[in-house]
């Protein structure tokens, strides 16, 4: 039996497609595709076999099994050519033993997997180095794919970018103006991307993006398309086999457009179904509150998808209202007992500066999945003993206003209660000795206040 991985509808209905065919949908319902992989060929080797394949991978330089994706090939894109895979080696973030979190809010065990730590900053290098490598093989093949294009609210577009502009593939990415950080818009525009502003919102450029790829020599790089959740599946994979091949108790992680919810459910699904674990832990799908659908569908057992205007938020990558992965995080989330829970303004500012006091240099969207982790503790749902794992999607260096916002105690809806500005002193030793004293006084008070009064 071969390992191979081919597209087929989501919802069940019949048809296999090639995942080097230019399809997004499934052409009977119109629901989304997702990748399927021949498993019972991979069952061939044992739990075992397995293990020691990936732990003899990690870290090599051996081409193109040393990156954190393409060291599980035979689980991702079984049947490329390693000579068109387009990878920097992404993926092998580490998690951040954050015990001294863990501790303040009374759970130790307590770990932050850096996802930001990769080549442009964020995880969406997971899902882009598979996505530009099947169009490198397609463009191999013959397919007349003159361009690769997304929109974006920001982490997307420099991904792409950057994959492409390795591959040496034009990249189309199309932002809402005025509503990406000036440190995110440099990098597509730095990486020779072609980059449209649109007066609009993030699922406004979706409409269009998803309107411009009807033209099958621009493709698709959103992901809705499925071969970016293969990428993006592997973060669980590489959690479960930094911790020795173990399962933590719960993993936390913002979402927008639903699709990371979803990709690390398949992760952790695959190696159930390979033998190499034999439970699942709970996931937390983290929002927010200015861009909410999923709490709310959440609230009401997913009844019914739910679609707003996202409002703005600091939150910006996941400031979505209508969410294209809905049915694919639905089913994930009631596979593993799954929670969604929301973060206002000041909560997610206050719980990344928290964090930052710690050692971390949070993004605003780790803010929200923090946050969301503090209120699950402190309704006892998150017990003193479990593992948690929270996932930081981007480097805190892709935000510097946000950063420089909450210092200066400048953000909307925010009250910045750890802001921490310069203070500006003449060159005199007895000043600034003074002022030394008086300010370590108030720091130690002012977080042992902080601390008592929210734990």
């Amino acid at each position: 039996m071969t390992y191979e991985a081919w597209f087929q509808c989501f919802h069940g209905c019949p048809g296999r497609y090639s995942v080097y065919d230019v399809i997004y949908r499934c052409p009977t319902c119109g629901g989304l595709l997702e990748v399927v992989h021949n498993v019972e060929a991979l069952k061939n080797r044992s739990a075992a076999a397995w293990m020691r394949i990936m732990e003899d991978r990690a870290g090599t330089t051996q081409w193109p099994y040393g990156s954190g994706v393409w060291r599980y090939k035979e689980w991702v894109l079984p049947n490329i050519d390693n000579e068109n895979i387009v990878s920097m080696f992404e993926g092998n973030t580490n998690l951040f033993q954050a015990t001294r979190l863990g501790e303040q809010i009374g759970v130790p065990d307590l770990w932050v997997k850096l996802c930001g730590n990769s080549h442009t900053g964020s995880f969406k290098d997971l899902g882009m180095t598979v996505l530009v490598s099947a169009v490198q093989q397609m463009r191999a093949m013959g397919k007349p794919i003159r361009a690769v294009a997304a929109a974006s609210t920001g982490d997307t577009s420099a991904a792409l970018a950057a994959y492409a502009a390795a591959a040496g593939i034009p990249a189309i990415v199309i932002l809402p103006q005025g509503k990406v950080s000036v440190d995110q818009l440099i990098q597509p525009i730095a990486n020779g991307a072609l980059v449209l502003a649109l007066d609009t919102d993030f699922d406004g450029c979706m409409r269009v993006v998803q309107e411009i790829t009807k033209d099958e020599t621009i493709y698709l790089a959103n992901s809705m398309n499925s071969l970016r959740i293969e990428g993006q599946k592997t973060v669980s994979i590489e959690i479960v086999q930094q911790f020795d091949w173990a399962v933590p108790d719960w993993i936390i992680i913002p979402v927008g457009n639903l699709g990371n919810i979803s990709a690390l459910g398949k992760g952790l699904l695959l190696l159930k179904e390979l033998g190499i674990i034999n439970k699942l832990p709970r996931l937390v799908a983290a929002q927010a509150e200015r861009a909410n659908p999923l709490y709310r569908s959440y609230q009401t057992g997913f009844k019914e998808k739910v679609t707003i205007k996202a409002q703005p938020t600091l939150a910006s990558a996941i400031q979505i209202g209508n969410p294209v992965s809905y049915d694919k995080a639905v089913k994930t989330l009631q596979m593993f007992d799954g929670i969604v829970e929301q973060a206002t303004e000041d909560e997610l500012a206050n719980a990344a500066a928290v964090a930052d006091r710690t050692g971390m240099y949070t993004c605003p969207h780790t803010g929200v999945a923090l946050a969301v982790l503090f209120k699950l503790v402190k309704r006892g749902i998150i017990k003193k003993d479990d593992q948690v794992v929270v996932i930081s999607t981007a480097h805190g260096l892709k935000f510097t206003q946000f950063k420089v916002g909450y210092h200066e105690n400048t953000l909307d809806g925010v009250v910045a209660r750890h802001a921490n500005p310069p203070i500006y002193l003449p060159p005199d030793p007895t000043v600034v000795q003074d002022t030394i004293r008086r300010r370590l006084d108030k720091m130690e008070r002012m977080e042992r206040d902080w601390w008592d009064k929210e734990w």
